[in-house]
């Protein structure tokens, strides 16, 4: 089940780990781009445009499971890498444990208030509803998602990248097949694709689980380790509250942007929905390196290998700029050919004007955002959470601030050009958090 990332060659260990990490994900974000092309091309450009207003506040909730996954990820690699299995197996359950509880709280407030939301965010008329048919569901399947999260971030932490590879493929597969149905058979709209991907979340969740509980039986690890553990969910918190705080910045500058935007009209919502779903396909293999390098990073850090963790930095900016440059070529040549899967470019060429103005921007920047994410995964995976976050706000501070100051100068162009220059802040800090070597001195067990 797990693999130790202290012994072998760096490169190709981190090699071998990350690919996994950045097809399911892919994957994953196939299955995103499918709901917004079902919803564009069988419901309308409304649709689309609802569906890009819910993703900024659903974003804000999948912030919060991903930080609380970061802060458990972290802990338990460390703990693996030190071969401390008993405090180890106690971080899982307790992680799990407490992810279920959260999900339930935050699973009614968002049914109760999303329309409040929606309207705080300035969401246009037309859109109210289906977007808020959208959230309710996705709302209600919240446990679902924070359990997915929690287990992919374990089997990580434990080296073990083609477990939640295999069960994000089943539930990029299910999704998509649950979408075709609900919308185009049954007429579902909007609410198909939010049943579609609260179902497969379910599935592949559950699955996952019952596995997960099976591989630890197998483990040979010593009685001592509890269900719950107070200590172990403090220490996950000393990662996992800087990593929430982090992720929760990013969420509120997607949804301050988004505002800027929604005020913009059907049309600009509509390209700019379809833009970003294919900007995050995008990048996933970007972000999912930096994460690999994190995991990597993490283990060596509980080992006491700091000269290993230099070569895996090395290794991990071969890969993500290599895949950065062919992705930027791709969108400059076929970056049209991607947003007209999302409309019917005859009747919304407005659409396809303002998505491929985004991706022209945006994507000649993808080697600056691809080796910012090396340096974060180092940051994180070596417990300096202070470092990370900076980075963070660093790079999101200036997307908000340069787009707001500037929107009435430039125009919603702005909101593309200050994206590349969050990044470059955020790369400028990183690497001189890098470079100061203070991560050396932040391991949290």
């Amino acid at each position: 089940m797990a693999k130790d990332m202290t012994i072998g060659n760096p490169g190709k260990t981190l090699f071998f780990f990350a690919i996994p990490v950045v097809l399911g994900n892919i994957f994953q974000q196939l299955y995103n781009i499918v709901d917004s092309i079902v919803v564009g091309n069988f419901v309308g450009e409304k649709a689309l445009g609802a569906v890009g207003a819910s993703s900024a506040i659903s974003f804000l909730f999948i912030a919060l499971a991903m930080g609380l996954s970061i802060g458990a990820s972290v802990v338990i690699s460390q703990y693996f890498g030190a071969k401390k299995l008993v405090e180890m197996k106690s971080c899982i359950y307790t992680i799990l444990l407490f992810a279920g509880g959260v999900s339930a709280l935050l699973s009614l407030i968002g049914v109760v208030f999303n329309r409040m939301i929606l309207t705080f965010m300035q969401t246009p008329p037309d859109m109210m509803d289906q977007a808020s048919t959208y959230l309710s569901i996705y709302f209600a399947g919240l446990f679902f998602l924070f359990l997915y999260n929690a287990l992919n971030a374990i089997y990580n932490a434990l080296g073990s990248s083609m477990i939640p590879f295999f069960f994000l493929v089943l539930s990029s597969i299910v999704n998509i097949g649950l979408d075709l149905y609900f919308v185009i058979e049954f007429g579902m709209g909007v609410a198909g694709v939010a049943y579609a991907t609260l179902i497969a979340q379910g599935i592949s969740a559950v699955l996952s689980f019952f596995v997960l509980i099976g591989r630890l039986k197998k483990m040979k690890i010593e009685k001592g380790w509890k269900y719950f553990d107070i200590q172990k969910l403090r220490t996950i918190f000393r990662v996992a509250v800087p990593s929430i705080i982090q992720q929760s910045i990013v969420s509120v500058g997607v949804i301050c942007v988004q505002v800027l935007v929604n005020g913009y009209g059907t049309i600009v919502v509509a390209g700019f929905t379809a833009a970003t779903k294919i900007d995050m396909v995008a990048v996933v293999p970007m972000i999912n390196i930096g994460n690999a390098v994190s995991n990597f990073t993490a283990q060596n850090m509980g080992a006491g290998k700091i000269t290993r963790i230099r070569q895996g930095l090395k290794a991990g900016l071969i890969m993500s700029n290599t895949i950065a440059v062919i992705v930027t070529l791709a969108l400059l040549i076929w970056g049209d050919v991607f947003i007209r899967g999302f409309v019917n470019d005859q009747s919304n060429p407005g659409v396809i004007e303002v998505g491929m103005s985004y991706l022209r921007v945006v994507g000649v920047c993808y080697v600056l955002m691809g080796t910012m994410n090396i340096f974060n995964g180092i940051l994180r995976g070596s417990g300096d959470m202070t470092g990370f976050m900076r980075c963070t706000l660093a790079n999101f501070s200036a997307r908000v601030v340069l787009s707001y100051a500037f929107v009435g100068l430039v125009g919603k162009e702005i909101v593309w050009y200050s994206v590349s220059l969050g990044w470059l802040l955020g790369l400028a800090y990183a690497f001189y958090r890098y470079r100061s070597g203070r991560w050396k001195d932040k391991k949290v067990i």
